[in-house]
């Protein structure tokens, strides 16, 4: 029998410090969680400020996949170019990711709502990206369609070394917050203003008003830079459940709470049974604090029969980060 592959789940949001989804974390019980850290080692704590533009989910991302960078420099872009067949091997020059989004204007700010909810399609993605191309060109950023319908990739020496939040950060928050202060950032404010009153007037927008939906009337900048050299990742590359992205961005603490459990029982659960038949298992745990990467190291007896009476709390782990 073939012995089972390596396997590595890094699972983002496992803890959040915002109000409903601390007060959740008490009754959160996750048997296949325990039982997993119950058995691993921690390898690693990689602990950073809320305050920095990458999260501790993309750092642990980007560590595992072989790609060094300051804070909020994690060329995701530059990388998704490369993997798309955009961008060539050795290609150097600044990617940038622009996520159409919708800026929700309140009284006293303007906060930016999730990218990954405003329901755009292809079409839709790709009509807007025929408007906005001769604005973004007439400042030297080339766009290119991604993968992902309603995300572009831009191409520019203005994106080297030039550090943005990621969404996951600037999600629910006031945009002043978290947009780029630098000095090279003033086109792409300028940028940003243009592009409101183009999406303003654009059809798609009046075809997703009938259809009541929020509208597209603004662009997030993020994933900025090169790629300094070939990325070697780790063996294997991490598989991301974004299971408890979107409960915890909107602090859903009971939606946070059983999306939880479901991940406890599937990917969680899977994980589990492939270390008891005997893989090389890994599990990266991220909150808004800090990274954790649990894995398999041997054991003397005594850690052995301490690991199977002091069994540790899911709850004190995550709430640690």
């Amino acid at each position: 029998m073939a012995e089972p592959l390596p396997r590595h789940l890094l699972i983002p949001f496992a803890g959040r410090g915002s109000p409903a989804c601390r007060a959740a974390l008490p009754s959160l019980r996750l048997p296949n969680l325990e039982s997993l850290l119950s058995r691993l080692s921690l390898v690693e704590t990689a602990t950073q400020d809320e305050s920095t533009r990458s999260p501790p989910h993309e750092r642990a991302l980007a560590a595992a996949l072989g790609i060094s960078a300051a804070d909020g420099c994690i060329p995701w872009a530059a990388l998704e170019a490369r993997q798309i067949g955009i961008a060539e091997p050795g290609d150097r020059e600044g990617w940038g990711l622009v996520s159409l989004c919708n800026w929700q204007v309140g009284i006293d700010d303007v906060v930016l709502g999730d990218p990954a909810a405003i329901e755009i399609d292809a079409a839709e993605s790709a009509a807007l990206l025929a408007a906005a191309h001769p604005f973004f060109e007439e400042d030297g950023i080339a766009l290119h369609p991604s993968s992902t319908p309603g995300r572009w990739l831009a191409r520019a020496r203005i994106f080297n070394g030039l550090a943005t939040a990621s969404i996951d950060r600037a999600v629910g928050h006031p945009i002043s917050q978290w947009s780029p202060l630098a000095e090279a950032a003033r086109p792409l404010r300028r940028l940003q203003n243009e592009m409101q009153m183009l999406l303003y007037t654009q059809r798609v927008n009046d075809e997703r008003a009938a259809r009541g939906v929020p509208p597209i009337n603004s662009f997030w900048l993020s994933g900025t830079g090169a790629l300094q050299a070939d990325p070697a990742p780790a063996n294997p590359a991490p598989t991301v459940s974004d299971a408890l992205r979107v409960a915890a961005l909107r602090d859903d603490g009971p939606g946070w709470a059983q999306a939880w459990q479901a991940l406890d029982a599937g990917p969680v659960a899977d994980l589990l049974a492939d270390y008891t038949a005997g893989a090389d298992i890994t599990l990266t745990l991220c909150g808004d604090r800090a990274a954790q990467r649990y894995a398999v190291q041997q054991r003397g007896l005594v850690g052995w029969a301490k690991s199977l009476f002091d069994r540790p709390r899911a709850a004190n782990v995550l709430e640690g980060l």
